[in-house]
Protein backbone atom coordinates (compact mmCIF):
# COMPACT_ATOMS: atom_id res chain seq x y z
CA UNK A 1 0.00 0.00 0.00
CA UNK A 2 1.80 3.40 -0.79
CA UNK A 3 0.50 6.70 0.47
CA UNK A 4 -1.22 8.71 -1.34
CA UNK A 5 -0.27 12.43 -1.34
CA UNK A 6 -2.50 14.95 -2.06
CA UNK A 7 -2.25 17.46 -4.92
CA UNK A 8 -2.39 20.92 -3.77
CA UNK A 9 -3.27 23.65 -6.63
CA UNK A 10 -3.39 23.14 -10.12
CA UNK A 11 -0.68 21.23 -12.18
CA UNK A 12 -0.04 21.76 -16.03
CA UNK A 13 1.16 18.31 -16.30
CA UNK A 14 -2.52 16.37 -15.37
CA UNK A 15 -3.62 14.92 -18.01
CA UNK A 16 -5.41 16.89 -20.88
CA UNK A 17 -4.48 19.97 -19.47
CA UNK A 18 -1.32 20.56 -21.12
CA UNK A 19 -2.56 19.46 -24.49
CA UNK A 20 -5.25 21.97 -23.86
CA UNK A 21 -2.77 24.69 -23.22
CA UNK A 22 -1.20 24.06 -25.88
CA UNK A 23 -3.89 23.47 -28.62
CA UNK A 24 -4.59 27.33 -27.10
CA UNK A 25 -1.21 28.58 -27.66
CA UNK A 26 -1.23 27.24 -31.41
CA UNK A 27 -4.43 28.35 -32.21
CA UNK A 28 -3.65 31.89 -30.79
CA UNK A 29 -0.35 31.74 -32.79
CA UNK A 30 -2.43 30.77 -35.68
CA UNK A 31 -4.38 33.63 -35.42
CA UNK A 32 -1.73 35.99 -35.12
CA UNK A 33 0.31 34.62 -38.12
CA UNK A 34 -2.59 35.18 -40.33
CA UNK A 35 -3.58 38.88 -39.18
CA UNK A 36 -0.27 40.01 -39.73
CA UNK A 37 0.09 38.26 -42.99
CA UNK A 38 -3.43 40.21 -43.85
CA UNK A 39 -1.75 43.23 -42.42
CA UNK A 40 0.98 43.06 -44.37
CA UNK A 41 0.03 42.28 -47.89
CA UNK A 42 -3.33 43.36 -48.19
CA UNK A 43 -4.36 45.97 -50.72
CA UNK A 44 -4.03 49.50 -48.78
CA UNK A 45 -6.01 51.24 -51.25
CA UNK A 46 -9.47 53.19 -49.86
CA UNK A 47 -11.63 53.28 -53.00
CA UNK A 48 -15.75 54.41 -53.17
CA UNK A 49 -16.85 50.96 -54.40
CA UNK A 50 -15.10 49.91 -50.72
CA UNK A 51 -16.72 52.14 -48.47
CA UNK A 52 -20.28 51.21 -49.96
CA UNK A 53 -21.98 49.17 -47.60
CA UNK A 54 -22.68 45.50 -48.55
CA UNK A 55 -26.31 45.15 -50.07
CA UNK A 56 -25.90 41.31 -50.87
CA UNK A 57 -24.64 42.34 -54.26
CA UNK A 58 -27.22 45.17 -54.95
CA UNK A 59 -26.39 48.72 -55.05
CA UNK A 60 -28.11 50.25 -52.23
CA UNK A 61 -30.73 53.06 -53.03
CA UNK A 62 -32.44 55.28 -50.93
CA UNK A 63 -32.03 55.02 -46.99
CA UNK A 64 -30.00 51.98 -45.73
CA UNK A 65 -30.65 52.13 -42.10
CA UNK A 66 -33.46 50.27 -40.70
CA UNK A 67 -35.10 52.64 -37.72
CA UNK A 68 -36.82 50.15 -35.40
CA UNK A 69 -38.51 52.28 -32.33
CA UNK A 70 -36.99 52.26 -29.13
CA UNK A 71 -40.10 50.03 -27.24
CA UNK A 72 -38.58 46.99 -29.42
CA UNK A 73 -34.81 47.09 -28.20
CA UNK A 74 -36.85 47.49 -24.35
CA UNK A 75 -38.97 44.69 -25.05
CA UNK A 76 -35.74 42.55 -26.61
CA UNK A 77 -33.78 43.70 -23.31
CA UNK A 78 -36.62 42.56 -20.83
CA UNK A 79 -36.76 39.41 -22.92
CA UNK A 80 -33.22 38.79 -22.21
CA UNK A 81 -33.59 39.69 -18.68
CA UNK A 82 -36.46 37.70 -17.75
CA UNK A 83 -35.21 34.65 -20.15
CA UNK A 84 -31.95 34.85 -17.31
CA UNK A 85 -33.66 34.68 -14.38
CA UNK A 86 -35.54 31.84 -15.83
CA UNK A 87 -32.86 29.91 -16.15
CA UNK A 88 -31.21 30.68 -12.91
CA UNK A 89 -35.26 29.62 -11.08
CA UNK A 90 -35.13 26.96 -13.16
CA UNK A 91 -32.09 25.34 -12.42
CA UNK A 92 -32.67 26.38 -8.96
CA UNK A 93 -35.70 23.94 -8.54
CA UNK A 94 -33.90 21.08 -9.76
CA UNK A 95 -31.57 21.19 -6.90
CA UNK A 96 -33.38 22.23 -4.74
CA UNK A 97 -33.55 19.56 -2.16
CA UNK A 98 -29.51 19.77 -2.43
CA UNK A 99 -29.36 23.64 -1.81
CA UNK A 100 -31.77 23.20 1.16
CA UNK A 101 -32.48 26.15 2.85
CA UNK A 102 -29.14 28.15 2.20
CA UNK A 103 -30.14 27.93 -1.70
CA UNK A 104 -33.56 29.09 -0.59
CA UNK A 105 -32.40 32.40 0.89
CA UNK A 106 -30.45 33.24 -2.16
CA UNK A 107 -32.95 32.40 -4.51
CA UNK A 108 -34.95 34.18 -2.74
CA UNK A 109 -32.89 37.32 -2.25
CA UNK A 110 -32.08 36.97 -6.51
CA UNK A 111 -35.98 37.43 -6.85
CA UNK A 112 -36.88 40.41 -4.53
CA UNK A 113 -33.75 42.18 -6.47
CA UNK A 114 -35.50 41.19 -9.73
CA UNK A 115 -38.28 42.35 -8.84
CA UNK A 116 -36.95 45.95 -7.09
CA UNK A 117 -35.49 46.64 -10.15
CA UNK A 118 -38.72 45.88 -11.93
CA UNK A 119 -40.35 48.25 -10.15
CA UNK A 120 -37.74 50.92 -10.45
CA UNK A 121 -38.06 50.43 -14.33
CA UNK A 122 -42.15 50.52 -13.92
CA UNK A 123 -41.37 54.46 -12.21
CA UNK A 124 -39.28 55.67 -14.93
CA UNK A 125 -41.79 54.57 -17.41
CA UNK A 126 -40.33 51.70 -18.99
CA UNK A 127 -42.82 49.57 -19.69
CA UNK A 128 -45.32 52.38 -21.16
CA UNK A 129 -45.41 51.27 -24.69
CA UNK A 130 -48.59 51.79 -26.03
CA UNK A 131 -49.49 54.35 -27.96
CA UNK A 132 -50.64 57.55 -26.83
CA UNK A 133 -47.68 57.34 -23.81
CA UNK A 134 -45.38 60.33 -23.29
CA UNK A 135 -42.18 60.65 -22.31
CA UNK A 136 -41.81 62.44 -19.26
CA UNK A 137 -39.15 65.05 -19.74
CA UNK A 138 -35.52 64.35 -17.20
CA UNK A 139 -36.44 60.96 -17.72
Amino acid sequence: MTPSVPTIGFSPWEPGVFSLMFYALMVLALVGVILFLTRWLGEKKRTLEKARPYECGIIPTGMTGFHSSVPFYLVAVFFVVFDVEAAFIFSWAVAMNDLGWAGWIRISFFIVLLLMTLVYVWKKGGLDWGPGTTQKPGT
